[in-house]
Parts: C-alpha cells; structure tokens; sequence
C-alpha cells in the first residue's frame, strides 16, 4: 500500500479540474434532447473498462434479484444511470461534491432519470440504516479509501443478510516498483491505497463477507485501455463530444498512457469480485 492521507485531498484531487457548470453546458449544447448512455460513457464511467464494465457488475447484482442498489463512490453517476435504466433503484455515495452535483445535473438531463439521487458521503462512514440494501458495488473506489476495513464494514453493516457485494477494483501487481504516476485516481501516489488481491480477500473475510467469485480482469483491462490510448493519440478522443479530461484536466492524456504502462509492466491489475454476507 502506498502512503494513504485523509478523505479531503481525495476530494481535492476530483475536484481540481472540475467546472460542473462548464461541462454541464457542454453536454447540453452537443445533446440537446437528451444523452444516452454510449454518448455519456466518456464523460461518465470514468474506470477501466468503461461501459462493459459496468453492465457486469449490473448483471451480477441482478441475478441475485436486487432491487435496491448502493454505488458507492458513485462518482459522475454512469453506473446509476444504467442500474435505473435496468429498474434497480440506485442510491448513490461520493465524496466529492463536485461529483455529485454533475451526476444530478446529467441524470436530469439524460432520457433515463434513476429512481434516487446521489448524496455525499465517507465509504467509511455510511449516511444509510443499517440491512437496507439488497446490493453494494465498488467500482476502482477502494484504491482511494485509506480506511478500507471501516469502508467494507459499512458495506456489510448496510447490506441485507441475504444481500451481495460486488466489486471491479484495481489492485497491485506484482511488479509495484514499475509504478508511474500520474493516474487517475492520483497525482503522485499520496491517496493511492492498493493492495493485492490476497489482501482484499483477507479484509472482505474479516468484514464478514464470504467470496464466492474472484476473476483477474487485468488482460481484458491491458487491451481496453491500448484501444483507448490509440484513441487519443490519434486525436480522436480530443475531437470527441465528451471526454473523461472534462473532469481530470489536460493530464489525463498522460494519466492514460501511465494506466496502459502499469497494466502492461504488472504494477496493476484488475479484479471482479463477488461476495455474500457471512452468519453473524
């Protein structure tokens, strides 16, 4: 794990490039009846993998018959617009304002409203009672979550006995000294908080948790993130309507080609996870 600081600089961080109104205007002028998801998803799922990613984590959730869904670190609000697009009622929890604002003015703005709203709030913290959710998703949230033994017990304390966790998150990899900043989730490693996919095991067993399903996404990562990469040195991601350096300035262009180097040198990897709620 590299050294963790406290949840405000993360916010901080989300923030800092961040001009919602600028960017609320901007899907405005180009969508003016409205953005679908395809049309959104370079401005709003902001992982690796992009839409594909999310529906997974959306099938998975729905096969175990959720209803009531907690995203949390729900951030742009991608992954709450296809959940209610699907009929689950979405409820969503980041903590950076900012985030939150431009996920409430795109969900108004979308042909698809979700049935709740996003609020802002701590992982480790939850702002929910406790058994009132069906399903938890983390998606790339706990690379950020310097407390993340509090963070997986408010998922387990929020989740229904018989509810499901499901997670798509980078880890560490095996060659960690590869390691090159700037990434999305940080500018120079001082809130980037992964760790192995051994250590993620051991803390959701701790919180409770049994996982039933573990799967290394990191080779399906490594080529998605090299299409996208040839997407932006063509410039065709600069001529796009919508991109993800709406939200992370003029550096996302070498946050991306940094992501494609740590997935290819084996600093990160990707994981899909799924869990069930162990007997208290």
């Amino acid at each position: 794990m590299t050294g963790c600081t406290m949840n405000a600089p993360v916010a901080g961080h989300y923030a800092a490039e961040l001009d919602v109104d600028a960017v609320v205007e901007r899907v405005r002028r180009h969508y003016p009846a409205g953005a679908t998801a395809p049309e959104l998803a370079p401005l709003d799922q902001l992982h690796i993998g992009g839409l594909d990613a999310s529906r997974r984590l959306l099938e998975r959730v729905g096969e175990q018959g959720a209803r009531r869904v907690l995203d949390i670190g729900s951030g742009v609000g991608g992954l709450m617009r296809l959940g209610a697009a699907h009929g689950l009622e979405m409820i969503g929890v980041d903590i950076t304002h900012g985030l939150n604002r431009l996920n409430h003015a795109l969900s108004r703005m979308c042909e698809s409203r979700p049935a709740s709203w996003p609020v802002t709030g701590d992982a480790a913290r939850l702002p929910l009672c406790d058994d009132s959710v069906d399903a938890v998703i983390f998606q790339h949230i706990l690379m950020n979550v310097m407390d993340d033994r509090s963070a997986l017990d408010e998922a387990r304390r929020v989740l229904k006995p018989s509810g499901v966790l499901v997670m798509h998150e980078v880890i560490s990899g095996p060659q960690v000294e590869e390691m090159r900043y700037p990434v999305p989730w940080s500018g120079d490693g001082r809130h980037s908080c992964l760790m192995t996919a051994r250590t993620l095991r051991a803390r959701l067993e701790a919180a409770g948790f049994t996982v039933t399903r573990m799967h290394d996404q990191t080779e399906a990562a490594r080529a998605w993130r090299a299409r996208q990469t040839g997407k932006e040195r063509s410039g065709r991601s600069a001529a796009a309507a919508l991109s993800p350096a709406l939200v992370f300035g003029e550096t996302f262009t070498t946050m991306g080609r940094n992501l494609l180097h740590n997935l290819e040198a084996g600093a990160i990897g990707i994981i899909e996870v799924e869990a069930g709620t162990s007997p208290d």
